[in-house]
């Protein structure tokens, strides 16, 4: 185990404390070998690139932080359902010859982990666009004037809308398997929580980091609110990767930039980011009487 790990661990009990004013409600006892685990998601979750690679169709890693933490608690079952470029309509729809998400769902399942959203609002458009922009300018904000320009706010009319979403994807979980602990995972950062970019490794100009930064964080926010009025609980994967975004250098970052240096696709999550992600949940299952 590397520093940084140990000095992310060392820093989740008060994550947690954080975590329970988000997550919301008391709950049973820790988890157990009896665990009936489903993980659902996107790209985020399925871990691309990332080895070993399970599934070529959806980029699903066995080294996720899904798996992970199946291994961790000893889950009775465990199955990883979530897809490269999933939105919330693939909850519902087939994709890439792989079942609709929803279908692994089941009266049996008792925890499931949801981390979704960040296509509904275009996260690959966003990154590619930023960076295109970026490119004719990169001293400049070519990216916030593009998605603010018109005087609305683009990216979080976007945010606004995929709520109702992530909120319908979580009520059909609670329908399908009634008794199943629902966790919500939010999304790690990609760019330095304060300081100058690091164009062009990573795509977006030094005055767009204001504007990308508080869009990354007002989507965490949506999360956090819909699984606290959805009976979910919220895992924060952003506080603990501060300080290893893909600026960092490769021993310390766990997000990769746009060239990656360990295997993960660019602008996601490496095998310490799964792993990191994987802690923060294992640190939300472990608080006492709330975390479930």
């Amino acid at each position: 185990m590397g520093k940084s790990r140990r000095r992310a661990l060392s820093g989740l009990a008060a994550l947690g404390a954080a975590a329970l004013m988000v997550g919301g409600g008391a709950a049973p006892s820790p988890a157990t070998p009896a665990e009936r685990y489903v993980a659902l998601g996107d790209s985020y979750t399925s871990a691309p690139g990332v080895p070993r690679q399970v599934d070529a169709d959806c980029a699903r890693s066995d080294r996720n932080y899904p798996s992970l933490t199946a291994r961790s608690i000893g889950a009775a079952s465990f199955r990883d359902v979530s897809c490269g470029g999933a939105t919330t309509v693939e909850m519902w729809r087939s994709q890439r010859g792989n079942p609709p998400q929803l279908t692994a769902v089941t009266k049996d399942t008792t925890m499931v982990t949801v981390q979704i959203g960040g296509n509904d609002i275009g996260f690959g458009e966003i990154m590619s666009t930023c960076g295109s922009l970026g490119a004719t300018d990169p001293g400049g904000a070519p990216c916030t004037a593009h998605y603010t320009g018109g005087g609305t706010d683009v990216l979080a009319d976007r945010i606004a809308g995929a709520a109702p979403l992530v909120e319908k994807v979580l009520d059909a979980v609670h329908a399908r398997s009634p008794r199943a602990r629902v966790y919500v995972l939010g999304y790690p950062p990609i760019l330095p929580e304060s300081g100058p970019g690091c164009w062009p490794a990573v795509a977006a100009a030094a005055g767009d980091l204001p504007y990308m930064r508080a869009t990354a964080k007002r989507l965490n926010a949506m999360l956090r609110e819909v699984a606290g009025s959805s009976r979910a609980r919220y895992v924060d994967t952003y506080t603990p990767a501060i300080g290893h975004d893909a600026c960092r250098p490769p021993a310390e970052r766990w997000m990769e930039p746009l060239v990656p240096a360990s295997p993960a696709a660019p602008y996601h999550p490496n095998a310490e980011g799964e792993q990191a992600m994987a802690d923060a949940l294992l640190a939300r299952l472990a608080e006492p009487g709330r975390g479930r």
